[in-house]
């Protein structure tokens, strides 16, 4: 099996936000079109110092990673990024480390992206081949006994559901 690369447009989060609230032109939002490589064994992206600088980001807190000879470092984490990924954008910090841009699990995961090693390339999930689906966990007895206790406030009958 070999690597999977993609193309990947980097964009600075605060920046975007600031554009949207008009203090800055859409032209000054700073972005950086890079070449990155899927790293399925990664669960969190990582971003060498070099992009950091680029995009003008903050770092702002500090996590342990471990590499894959069982090595462990602190680096630092930034601020928000946006990854827009064969046309799905989402937001997540990055570790800060190494020599190129690598994409993990969480990034992958929230824009519903898989990976096809045996043909190196990046796929949508053919369940949701037109844009990302986020799965989440519902609890249906936890959400009828809310339903029962907010019905009860507004002074609702519980059985039958009328008022």
């Amino acid at each position: 099996m070999g690597e999977i690369r993609i193309e990947v447009l980097l964009t600075n989060v605060i920046d975007e936000g600031i554009a949207r609230r008009g203090t800055i032109d859409a032209s000054e939002v700073r972005k950086m079109p890079v070449n990155a490589l899927v790293d399925t064994g990664a669960i969190r992206c990582v971003v060498p110092v070099h992009v950091v600088d680029q995009l003008g980001l903050a770092t702002v807190d500090r996590a342990v990673a471990e590499y894959a000879d069982g090595r462990q470092e602190t680096v630092d984490v930034t601020e928000p990024i946006v990854f827009e990924i064969m046309g799905r954008r989402t937001r997540d910090e990055a570790l800060v480390l190494g020599d190129e841009v690598l994409i993990g699990q969480t990034v992958l995961e929230k824009l519903d992206l898989v990976a096809d090693c045996a043909n190196q390339r990046l796929l949508p999930n053919p369940d949701h081949p037109d844009q990302p689906v986020s799965k989440v966990k519902f609890n249906r007895s936890r959400h009828d006994k809310n339903d029962a206790a907010l019905q009860s406030r507004a002074g609702w009958e519980i059985q039958g559901g009328n008022r």
